[in-house]
């Protein structure tokens, strides 16, 4: 069957399979070239192989929950959404959380997840007690940070390339209400919105809104967003009696692909110039929602749509914090000049990152979808050329065109990785097309 990421690029045919049982699991690895899929939410090729794609939908039960910990066991397809459903009307929440609550449990290990909170709690690997884990010679390893530690760390952020991920156990977070103390900071540019973030470090979550297409001394001009967990004091009176609701939302369905001349720099300027105008002049302190927060593009189904038939690709990277500036605004530079904005244009804070071959570290990460042209495909290319001209590096959940060679000048960690693979057999048994693509 055809296969792709969220991006809907590239397109793969490949043999899927949705094992029911550990025992078919056993078989499937054992035949080699084999890789993990939870919802398809990665946005590339990294969690397809074109000869053994393994389907984790079957194995999404909930297994066990301690109250005084916030400890939950849990199978590697179960999705980040049913979690929440189950547990915030009890209390708890995500520690960590990424964009969209579409994904599963596996994936989010696989891809060391990190949210608006990385700058103070760093990513979701924090968060994990152990996994359980079937490696390349059908074994299934438990690994943890006491118990066989080196797999463990390699296994978060190792884009499933160390084994199948069968079972997780990891801490949600106590909460009293289901909302969100959000305040939104308009910044003049993108040095200014740094500086807001610098004096901010203190706030639980932050991110930013850039208008990428702006220019001259308005460059990178954004919408900073700061956030924490509301308390019972700060409710009204009326939701008082049932702080832990969730409103349900009403979703809207983009039904087709949309024309490939929808998005082009005149229709991207026109929404960024409306977008920070609005949040401008509406920026103050007010409660939101949970999902309105943490997911806005959860509530538009199969958004991916609109970039049209061809896909498109997410530029992520971090630049880390002594050229964070100066290297954030050349890309944004880079991107004006070219006149190929993104609406959909991010910039975070990282903290500190301990994890073998996770994404983060000490510095600012900004995340753009461009459509797939051959224009912004050559704009992407020279996007790497600063990343790494800065010591950046890229996020592999979201890759989904880098090449091995950009790869390998913005890894130091890759030639560990590849011995450890070499050491442990798994260079053969898993496998995704993502891997192949970057000699992983």
């Amino acid at each position: 069957m055809k296969l792709a990421g969220w991006g809907q690029y590239p397109i793969v045919e490949a043999e899927v399979v949705a094992p029911h049982s550990v025992e078919e699991l056993l078989e499937r690895i054992q035949l080699g070239h084999a890789i993990a899929r939870g919802n398809g939410r990665a946005y590339g090729d990294s969690a397809i192989s074109s000869s053994n794609t393994i389907e984790m939908k079957n194995f999404n039960r909930m297994l066990a929950f301690d109250p005084i910990t916030g400890q939950l066991v849990a199978q590697a397809g179960v999705l980040l959404a049913d979690v929440i459903e189950t547990f915030l009307p009890k209390g708890w929440f995500p520690s960590v959380t990424p964009g969209t609550k579409f994904v599963t449990i596996g994936g989010m290990v696989a891809a060391d997840v990190h949210g608006k909170n990385h700058h103070k709690h760093g990513s979701f690997g924090n968060f994990v007690d152990w996994i359980d884990l079937i490696t390349a010679d059908g074994k299934v390893n438990r690994c943890s940070p006491e118990q066989d530690p080196e797999l463990f760390n390699w296994t978060i952020g190792g884009m499933g390339l160390t084994g199948i991920v069968l079972t997780i156990a990891f801490r949600l977070t106590p909460i009293s209400t289901s909302l969100i103390k959000q305040k939104t900071i308009p910044a003049s540019n993108v040095v200014h919105a740094i500086e807001i973030f610098e004096s901010m470090l203190d706030v639980t979550y932050s991110v930013a809104w850039i208008d990428c297409l702006s220019r001259g001394k308005n460059l990178g001009r954004s919408l900073v967003m700061v956030g924490e967990h509301a308390e019972i004091a700060d409710l009204s009176e009326g939701l008082k009696s049932n702080p832990l609701q969730s409103p349900k939302k009403n979703k809207i369905t983009v039904p087709f692909y949309f024309p490939s001349f929808a998005l082009n720099g005149l229709t991207v300027r026109l929404f960024n110039f409306l977008y920070y105008w609005i949040g401008k002049r509406r920026a103050k302190s007010s409660l939101m929602n949970w999902d309105t927060y943490f997911y806005p593009l959860d509530s538009i189904l199969g958004w991916n749509k609109i970039y049209g038939r061809s896909g498109f690709a997410q530029f992520q990277c971090v630049i880390p914090l002594l050229h964070a500036s100066i290297g954030i605004k050349e890309l944004l530079q880079a991107i004006s000049d070219a006149n190929a904005g993104s609406f959909l244009a991010v910039l975070k804070r990282f903290g500190e990152q301990d994890s073998r071959f996770s994404f983060p570290m000490a510095g600012y990460t900004l995340a753009l979808d461009f459509p797939i042209t051959q224009k912004n495909l050559t704009l992407m290319s020279e996007l790497d050329m600063i990343t790494i001209k800065y010591g950046g590096r890229f996020y592999l959940a979201k890759d989904s065109r880098m090449t091995a060679s950009t790869f390998k000048q913005s890894e130091p960690r890759l030639a560990q990785f590849k011995n450890f693979q070499l050491q442990r057999e798994t260079n053969q048994g898993l496998y995704s097309e993502q891997a192949k693509r970057l000699d992983l």
